[in-house]
């Protein structure tokens, strides 16, 4: 059974492909590669994927303070304002690449 009421479709090309993965796979490979190269593990204490967890970690929560504060670091907009960055603490994370130490910034 046809119908003649039914438009015809056209079918539209994507100009350029969008990749699916948020996380580019060259640029792990190449981080793969250099740390083989210079005879970094990629697991255990001190590896790539632990070195990888303390970064994504401290860059999350130095995100998340200049949120809640409302500045950058050393953004002059903070000085005096009674709520204020006061440095950094040690604090150590278990995660599943391993105990990780990172820097969490602190206010006052």
């Amino acid at each position: 059974m046809t119908s003649n009421n039914v438009p015809e479709v056209e079918t539209v090309e994507p100009s350029e492909a969008v990749p699916s993965k948020s996380v580019d796979d060259r640029l792990i490979d190449e981080l793969v590669g250099r740390a083989q190269a210079e005879g970094l593990q990629l697991t255990g204490e001190g590896g790539l994927l632990q070195q990888l967890t303390k970064r994504l970690l401290e860059s999350a929560l130095e995100g998340e303070i200049t949120d809640h504060l409302g500045y950058d670091k050393h953004d002059p907009a903070g000085k005096n304002g009674g709520n204020s960055r006061n440095g950094t603490r040690a604090k150590t994370v278990l995660t599943d690449v391993g105990p990780v130490k990172t820097a969490v910034p602190r206010d006052r």
